[in-house]
């Protein structure tokens, strides 16, 4: 019934899901059907009293009924409440539209001839969609969804609509603004102020925004479960535990609530185009289904509940596992070690100037100790050291840059953080934090490998990345097989290659479209041929990430509307209420401008733009092909000769009847995978190689096997 317009009580009705099952009847004057003191009548504003459980009780007739147990009843004087009457419900017209933001994407988005084939699409491994549960669920000012729609969700945090905005002193620093300068508070329907790339505590993934991401070409993304107990404790504002993991259970819960959400916008269980999925064959149907794959994440400083104070771990190994264990059935596929400060597993690599010394504060509330920062080792290559510590304790001021990435941390402690004495003098750059991997960290990349997630390097410092990789390369000489993915450029450079030798995924932080193009260069000359190469980005949205800003109207080669988006859809200027936004203006704004923020990209690339739109499309088979390799699959045989089997070995492995997956877990990844066509690399007398393909049926298992 979601969004249908039927017959009820002799007028059309708008029927707008609130849950599955549950809706808002919306009258003609877009009024609501609600319970009053009256009997049953229109209300202007959605309610519990006028959201209706539908149940069906024969054949086109359904029963009405509140959450407290009160339904619907029709009598001779009009409709009351009493016992429930079955109504017969007919499609009609005459409804009214439910207010809702626009997609603006045209073109029916493409999936998969089968469900097994090579996927296309892009790849987002870093997303925050459920921070406004983060830090207390005071900080970010509106949730991704409500039940009662946009109107119910697009709206300012309490704190901010006093008196204009002027009390909104996180978002003013963090927007680099003067303390009390104040902003527009309204969001839906003018957005005259918010979204915008820099106003990191207003809500920038909001469903139909990602919906348009979806519908311009987004086939998978990683929404990270994040927390931090040191800012959250600072903070003054809070509803929720500052307990790193009692915020990734509710985050947990709330993705597992927008995808139920959608659900019922869509008609039903499964019906929706956000899909979580736990692993890449699951993935590859969902997005061969023409849907959007969502992997969970988790990116906190205490991951597991194991820190360190005064050297000390605050856990063992047996609860690091279970808590583990927890995170697994939860749906975590993909995890970082750390994220702001040292902790039982890891040393961090830090932050830099004024942010550096206040989350330094930090590290010192956290563990008791402040960074172990010391000059690098002049041997080490260029680029590679830890972020720069100044000596001295400053605030983060509207007068100084604001960072990239991760201005919360800087801005929250410089606002409301605690005086502590001053962190050390240290010597000149480049610096390089002492703490590195432990062996309980050690152990933690070990237990990840046995439950097939991703490990994501990031945010640790390079004494703790380098003896990461160097331990996952042992691992992969020893026939393990690691899954390792740089999510939004907190790792350094000599990272890189090593991490897609080990057929990592990178995805590069998004930001601005000149500097991101220039990373997709760098990484071309990075990239392992060994493996399939797609390339991604890392949004970091709703993580306190600043986005990308416009070039400019006036710039050269701007985007023009509508443009023709990956599969062949067409993309228009994205309409949020009375907002119109455009890529050239705006910047990205919030997440439905990603689409035209990689066609800006694409023309500023001029002859190299059909190059970096392929490396982009192939992003989501990249990101799953590493996935697949987390699983123990081995990576092609046409690409690693030394996989190659004898003809004969391969035939006889790729038996009659067996899964894909099966095949892939026996034979290794496909060289190409088209339709129900797997076409691989295997050994013959007196030649290099000989093509090898094997057919499968409607149903994914080998029906044949083709020289």
């Amino acid at each position: 019934m979601a969004g249908g317009c039927y017959t009820l009580a002799y007028q059309p009705v708008r029927f707008q899901a609130t849950d599955l099952g549950s809706y808002l009847l919306q009258l003609p004057d877009r009024t609501l059907l609600a319970a009053t003191s009256q009997g049953v009548g229109g209300v202007a504003e959605p309610s519990p009293a006028a959201d209706w459980r539908v149940d069906r009780v024969g054949r086109g007739r359904f029963t009405f009924t509140l959450a407290d147990g009160r339904a619907m009843r029709r009598t001779a004087e009009g409709l009351v409440i009493g016992p429930a009457t079955a109504f017969v419900l007919r499609r009609t017209t005459g409804c009214s539209t439910f207010p809702e933001v626009e997609t603006n994407v045209s073109g029916r988005p493409f999936g998969g001839v089968s469900p097994w084939q090579e996927v296309r699409g892009y790849a987002d491994p870093h997303l925050h969609g459920q921070t406004h549960e983060f830090l207390g669920g005071k900080v970010i000012c509106s949730p991704p969804f409500h039940r009662y729609g946009v109107a119910s969700a697009l709206v300012d945090c309490d704190d901010h609509r006093v008196a204009d905005g002027r009390g909104a002193a996180l978002e003013d620093v963090l927007a680099g603004k003067t303390p009390g300068s104040g902003h527009d508070p309204v969001g839906w329907p003018s957005f005259s102020y918010w979204p915008n790339p820099h106003s990191l505590t207003h809500q920038q993934a909001y469903w139909k925004w990602l919906e348009r991401a979806w519908r311009g070409g987004l086939r998978i993304h990683t929404s990270l479960l994040t927390e931090n107990h040191v800012l959250c404790t600072l903070y003054p504002l809070k509803k929720n535990s500052c307990d790193d993991r009692d915020a990734v259970r509710l985050q947990a819960r709330r993705m597992r609530e927008m995808e139920r959400y959608i659900d019922a916008q869509y008609g039903g269980p499964g019906r929706g185009w956000f899909r979580i999925v736990t692993d890449p064959f699951q993935a590859r149907r969902v997005i061969n289904a023409g849907k959007l794959a969502v992997v969970m994440g988790m990116e906190t400083s205490v991951p597991l509940g194991c820190n360190v104070v005064a050297g000390v771990p605050t856990c063992t190994e047996r609860q690091m596992l279970a808590e583990l264990d927890e995170m697994k059935r939860l749906g975590v596929s993909q995890m970082e070690l750390t994220n702001k400060f040292d902790n039982a597993f890891t040393g961090v690599a830090g932050d830099e100037g004024a942010t550096g010394n206040l989350t330094n504060v930090g590290n010192f509330v956290s563990t008791g100790s402040f960074l172990r920062m010391k000059q690098c080792d002049p041997g080490l290559p260029e680029g590679t050291h830890d972020r720069e510590q100044t000596p001295n304790l400053g605030s983060l001021s509207p007068s100084k840059q604001v960072p990239d990435q991760d201005a919360i941390f800087g801005a929250i402690m410089g606002l409301f953080g605690a005086t502590v004495q001053p962190a050390p003098l240290y010597p000149a750059g480049p610096h390089c934090n002492q703490r590195g991997l432990t062996p309980l960290g050690e152990r933690l990349l070990s237990a990840m490998i046995d439950r097939n997630i991703l490990f994501d390097p990031d945010h640790m410092s390079v004494a703790g990345r380098n003896a990461a990789l160097d331990y996952l390369e042992a691992q992969q000489r020893a026939g393990r097989t690691p899954g390792v993915v740089s999510s939004h450029s907190w790792s350094t450079p000599d990272a890189y290659p090593r991490i897609y030798a080990l057929g990592g995924f990178v995805a590069p932080y998004a930001g601005d479209s000149t500097g991101f193009l220039e990373k997709w260069r760098t990484h071309l000359g990075w990239a392992d041929r060994r493996y399939y190469f797609g390339f991604g980005y890392g949004s970091d949205m709703n993580g306190f990430g600043a986005q990308g800003d416009p070039r400019g109207a006036d710039a050269p080669s701007p985007v023009t509307y509508p443009f023709r988006g990956l599969g062949g859809v067409t993309v228009a200027q994205q309409r949020s209420g009375q907002h119109t936004y455009d890529i050239n203006r705006d910047g990205v704004a919030h997440y439905g401008m990603y689409p035209d923020w990689i066609e800006d990209v694409r023309r500023l690339a001029g002859a190299d733009g059909s190059a970096f739109m392929t490396d982009m499309a192939r992003g989501a088979e990249a990101f799953l092909q590493t996935w697949e390799r987390a699983y123990g699959v081995a990576p092609d045989s046409c690409r690693n000769a030394e996989l190659r089997l004898p003809v004969g070995s391969f035939e006889r492995a790729a038996s009659r009847g067996i899964t894909a997956r099966a095949l892939m877990e026996r034979v290794g990844q496909p060289w190409q995978r088209l339709g129900r066509t797997f076409t691989y690399c295997a050994k013959k007398p007196g030649k290099k190689r000989t093509l090898v393909r094997v057919e499968l049926t409607r149903g994914g298992r080998v029906a044949a096997v083709r020289k």
